[in-house]
């Protein structure tokens, strides 16, 4: 008994470090997802183009020495987007803003909107995976990151911070109304900045929040936002596989820790991510990925 106990237990460990092997090799396995949503009213785009291009990026989390990253993350240009949209926790540590923004340089020259998640704010944590796995919230460290220094450049560059703010714009033949929060899994957020329905004369309304808490998310609907973008679930990051997600790390349920899906009327897309805080170096059946939106116009 104890020689087949030390047997399943030795292969056991063995299949845990060829998982967590296989775990670390996918942080590289970049991915670019494409969906298509009718949002833009009947000859918005004044028949120039068949669609209007959304380039969603989030949780780059971005550690010295990650080259493939910022390369992948730089020939995401190719994609021709006309507006880019960053849902925040760009940073991993306090020496990579110049490591962001060479990932982010070509698309700096694109309109762009963005908002910061806790990540940005402070170092990551060592993770408990027990707690990460019962849905815990965990505290924030007290460790500042260089989330000014990171902010002023997206700002010099022309990005439009909209964390808490209302910004009201033209990416080419379409208006903008768009509307963020400050990160709300960490109760950062004050939603009565922004509250009242989005300006009138918009072709497409955006609501920006790092994490896709329920009852934010519920606030733009009723104001009437069209379309919420979020990152912060990793895409649950530790799947089973066909991608199903076991946690998301926030109130948002699992079946949509990932991807385009709805609430109510409003279209919610929630980004994998492209990175994994250094304490959890690890994808399962989840690899990192960035999304093409094409907004077409309604019939």
């Amino acid at each position: 008994m104890l020689r087949s106990a030390l047997t399943v237990t030795g292969a056991a460990l063995a299949g845990g470090t060829a998982l967590t092997a296989w775990g670390n090799r996918e942080l590289e396995n970049f991915r670019l997802h494409e969906v298509t949503m009718p949002l833009l009213p009947a000859g918005t785009l004044r028949g120039e183009s068949t669609e209007f291009r959304v380039l969603h990026l989030s949780d780059l989390h971005m550690l010295p020495g990650q080259d493939a990253k910022c390369e992948w993350v730089a020939s995401l240009i190719d994609t021709d987007p006309d507006l880019v949209v960053n849902t925040g926790d760009n940073l991993g540590d306090a020496k990579t803003v110049p490591d962001v923004l060479r990932a982010l340089g070509p698309l700096l020259g694109r309109p762009g909107l963005f908002v910061f998640g806790s990540n940005d704010y402070w170092a990551p944590r060592p993770v408990n995976p027990f707690g990460y796995l019962a849905n815990r919230k965990r505290p924030v460290s007290d460790v500042e990151l260089p989330w000014r220094d990171l902010r002023a450049a997206f700002v010099e560059h022309g990005w439009q911070d909209a964390t808490h703010a209302r910004c009201e714009f033209k990416a080419g033949h379409v208006r903008i109304a768009a509307a963020g929060v400050d990160d709300p899994h960490h109760d950062l957020d004050d939603y009565d900045t922004i509250a009242g329905p989005p300006h009138r004369d918009c072709d497409l309304a955006i609501a920006l929040s790092h994490a896709p808490e329920p009852r934010i998310l519920q606030r733009f609907v009723n104001d009437g936002y069209q379309l919420a973008l979020c990152g912060h679930t990793h895409g649950g990051q530790i799947c089973l596989p066909g991608g199903h997600a076991l946690v998301t790390n926030c109130g948002i349920s699992a079946r949509k820790a990932k991807g385009l899906s709805r609430i109510g009327p409003m279209y919610l897309h929630v980004s994998e991510g492209l990175g994994t805080s250094r304490y959890a170096p690890v994808r399962l059946f989840c690899p990192p990925a960035a999304t093409l939106l094409r907004i077409t116009e309604l019939p």
